[in-house]
């Protein structure tokens, strides 16, 4: 397992009993579950007009500072879905990995549900066929995305901070989809295949983990 897994896997909680261990994972996703109309909260504050930061490189910082002070005060909002996101991940490893009772067909098919939605429909064969009628006619419905236009609207096309926060980005994606792919072709009886799903799942974990942190560098919170 690479040093990145290794990390995140210091993260999860110690394996409780396997009664207490799936009540913790529902507990989870309830109060962590992020609905429809949040996702549409972040797409309509990707939408408000913001000046962009050409319009403030007259000397006048004034506005823009507020601006930016205003994104660090909400950074924990715009936040949230990546938050959300790792502790799904986190409950899809619990399923994977639990060793106290047989892993049925059944469990492989909540791990791949919740993967999806973990995604936040950053994975194009994973979305509903509405989600794709919203993205086949031009709006963005990946979540990721969504959080990403915000953080960087008040800074340069070329700003350092915005474009390793894109890369990152495109890096958790692929992520994503690689970890989808897996999961899908996996066979739930054999125990190397399911180590395959943790081991990507893990290194998923640590794509999103850099992608939180490329949005903080963006907003400077």
């Amino acid at each position: 397992m690479s040093t990145a897994a290794s990390a995140s896997l210091s993260l999860l909680p110690p394996k409780p009993q396997i009664s207490s261990k799936r009540h913790d994972i529902h507990r989870r996703l309830l109060l962590l579950s992020f609905s429809r109309r949040d996702a549409a909260l972040l797409s309509f504050l990707s939408l408000v007009p913001s000046a962009p930061a050409s319009a403030f490189s007259v000397g006048i910082s004034g506005p823009k500072d507020w601006l930016k002070d205003q994104k660090k005060k909400t950074a924990k909002y715009l936040l949230a879905p990546i938050d959300a996101s790792r502790e799904i991940l986190r409950s899809a490893y619990l399923f994977l990995t639990d060793s106290q009772s047989e892993f049925k067909e059944n469990k492989l098919e909540e791990v791949q549900r919740l993967l999806q939605s973990a995604a936040r429909d950053c994975v194009p064969q994973d979305r509903n066929s509405f989600v794709a009628f919203q993205a086949n006619t031009g709006v963005e419905v990946c979540t990721f995305r969504l959080i990403l236009k915000n953080a960087v609207s008040l800074l340069d096309k070329k700003d350092p901070a915005k474009l390793e926060a894109e890369a990152i980005l495109n890096d958790l994606i692929r992520s994503f989809t690689s970890l989808d792919g897996l999961a899908n072709e996996a066979n739930a009886q054999l125990a190397s295949d399911r180590q395959k799903v943790a081991d990507a799942l893990m290194n998923t974990i640590s794509s999103l983990d850099k992608f939180e942190q490329g949005v903080k560098d963006c907003l400077e919170a």
